[in-house]
């Protein structure tokens, strides 16, 4: 069976969809197109999801008996801070559609989507330098160039997500795809104050198994897929923060 995004057995079921994953990180590859935004793509990203929790759960179970057995596990940038309404929108909202447009926007393989993150980088790079500027009323051009980039990336995008990826992308594509999941993880080494790169690249686990799952419904689903599992990844991670954070409380 090809493992193309037209399978017949393509999100029929949860073990199909499983099965379509385990192929893909076996032998990544760039299908021709994706999948439109459908009920079976809803499905398909709750089933993901489920693999998600199931495979976080397993890496918490292995952290808590790393604690238990006496072992101190480095603290990340954001413990000890409070869980407010800002914090809760950044975490679930602004890095889900960041990081996925810098980290897997271009992963589709459609030069007009290529072009589009140059439009984006150019876009924010331009506001940097107004904003750093003494220019009078630089914050209000800032703000009218992140428009108007911000706007033409995604005209770009739209237009581009139906063409066929470019050739020499597809060739490559194992490789772009591992090295967007490998950096997705590394970037995540920055939540850490301390420690040394090799206590610290296990930590990043979750990022990296994380990234393989945004990676395969990207190309296969779509960008607003990969955004809303890293979404929902987010906002359950949170959600547990908090809970737990609310326990220790009631508790203290």
């Amino acid at each position: 069976m090809d493992d193309d995004i037209t399978s017949p057995e393509r999100g029929r079921s949860l073990r199909a969809e499983w099965a379509a994953l385990i192929r893909f990180v076996a032998r990544p590859r760039l299908p021709e197109r994706t999948a439109p935004f459908s009920r079976r793509s809803l499905i398909a990203l709750v089933r993901i999801y489920g693999l998600d929790l199931a495979l976080m759960g397993v890496l918490a179970l292995i952290a808590g008996m790393v604690v238990s057995a006496g072992r101190e596990l480095p603290e990340t940038a954001l413990a000890g801070m409070e869980i407010t309404a800002g914090l809760a929108l950044a975490v679930i909202l602004g890095a889900p559609v960041m990081e996925e447009v810098i980290f897997r926007g271009w992963l589709s393989g459609r030069k007009r989507q290529f072009v589009a993150l140059a439009t984006l980088i150019a876009g924010g790079l331009s506001a940097g330098i107004l904003g750093a500027s003494a220019i009078p009323g630089g914050g209000i051009w800032m703000i009218g160039v992140v428009v108007l980039f911000a706007g033409l990336a995604g005209l770009l995008f739209w237009t581009g997500r139906n063409r066929t990826p470019m050739r020499w992308f597809s060739r490559a594509f194992p490789l772009f795809f591992w090295l967007s999941t490998i950096a997705f993880a590394c970037i995540h080494l920055a939540n850490f104050d301390e420690g040394t790169l090799w206590v610290l690249l296990p930590l990043v686990l979750p990022q990296f198994l994380l990234g393989v799952l945004l990676g395969y419904l990207r190309v296969h689903y779509g960008l607003w897929a990969s955004i809303a599992l890293h979404a929902l990844h987010n906002g359950t991670a949170l959600g547990l923060v908090w809970i737990g954070l609310r326990f220790a409380g009631a508790e203290g």
